[in-house]
């Protein structure tokens, strides 16, 4: 990706989680890195040992349809029928998008910016809009639920309203619940889908801490489901990936202990935050919304120091800041936190 240097907020990647962005727009930070870019859980889920065979076989077919029925029941889902396990939710973003023939398709915005692309791939005209009822025009209507950056949340019965309005005009809902794990459990849609007429996308990366295995979900009624699988095409999700997903949405202790630890830690950077001036504008368990007009120089302090926060070149008044993953992480954040509060006190005196 090319740098220009003479606006460093713009040119830190899109989606957060940069080093290399980082180190050429901070050459001089301290190293290592911090990076609170990205909303992944820090606290990743503990591999479990591997056969040799998850390597050098290509995966069952059984194997996967294990993994359905399991994500069924964790995504509270009719049937693992109606899951399509896939190697990231990127991957089906376009796939979703192309299962309805061209027309115009509405993002709910500001939110993840891959949406617009995707659907613009599959031949949409795509518009942004800022209210939830500029949805009700569109053949293809996304929203993200929790949202990306700000967390804003659309009630289930608002959905259901929306769903039911596109299945009438033979159009397609789409809902990206990538935070849905640490989101409000009452308004998912995963258990509503067989009515049709609507696609959840479910990421697994973030939650469980491990976006690099690359594994996600669509939830789909079943014809909508067996079209993406068809898509997809055999192994789409190696051998490995089936291995962990299995292991980890089977482990609810886990997920249950996880979901505490996330509340008390977010808790802690709220405190942290606050003491530095700065009032949480939204955001879920695994990241927290600012808006400042002192976003851009607070960017930068924090750049300098060696912690990456996602900026937002369409948005300067804020950022969005992921969760320290240990006390040295808090530490960090709260000393280069401090020397900014120092600094910026002897600017206004």
């Amino acid at each position: 990706m090319a740098l220009r240097m003479d606006n460093p907020v713009k040119d830190v990647t899109d989606h957060g989680g940069s080093l290399a962005s980082a180190e050429a727009l901070f050459p001089n930070a301290p190293k290592p890195w911090l990076d609170l870019s990205t909303g992944i859980n820090p606290y990743s889920y503990p591999l479990p040992d591997f056969p040799a065979s998850a390597f050098a076989r290509l995966p069952e077919e059984t194997s996967l349809q294990e993994l359905s029925g399991i994500a069924a029941r964790t995504y509270d889902a009719p049937d693992g029928a109606n899951i399509v396990p896939a190697p990231g939710t990127q991957i089906l973003l376009p796939l979703v998008a192309g299962l309805i023939s061209p027309g115009k398709a509405a993002v709910l915005s500001p939110t993840y910016a891959e949406h617009r692309r995707a659907a613009a791939l599959a031949g949409h005209s795509v518009c942004e809009v800022a209210e939830f009822a500029g949805l009700f025009e569109a053949d293809l209507a996304i929203l993200v639920n929790p949202n990306n950056p700000d967390g804003r949340v659309i009630r289930r019965r608002d959905l259901l309203a929306l769903a039911e309005h596109m299945r009438a005009r033979g159009g397609l809902l789409m809902v990206d619940e990538a935070f849905m794990d640490v989101g409000p459990q009452e308004e998912r849609l995963d258990a509503d889908v067989e009515a049709g007429g609507i696609v959840v996308l479910r990421s697994f990366g973030k939650f469980f801490g491990l976006a690099g295995l690359r594994l996600g979900f669509a939830v789909a009624a079943r014809p909508l489901a067996e079209a993406l699988r068809s898509r997809l095409g055999p192994w789409a999700v190696s051998g490995p990936a089936l291995a962990v997903g299995l292991a980890a949405l089977s482990d609810i202790d886990w997920q249950t202990a996880m979901r505490a630890r996330l509340a008390k830690r977010m808790a802690a950077l709220d405190v942290l935050l606050a003491e530095s001036g700065f009032a949480a504008a939204g955001g879920t368990p695994l990241f927290r919304f600012l808006r400042t007009r002192e976003a851009e120089n607070l960017f930068n302090a924090l750049g300098k120091a060696g912690i990456l926060v996602r900026a937002f070149d369409r948005d300067r008044d804020a950022l969005r800041i992921g969760l320290p993953g240990s006390e040295a992480a808090f530490e960090k954040l709260s000393a280069a936190l401090r020397h900014w509060r120092e600094n910026e006190s002897k600017v206004q005196a």
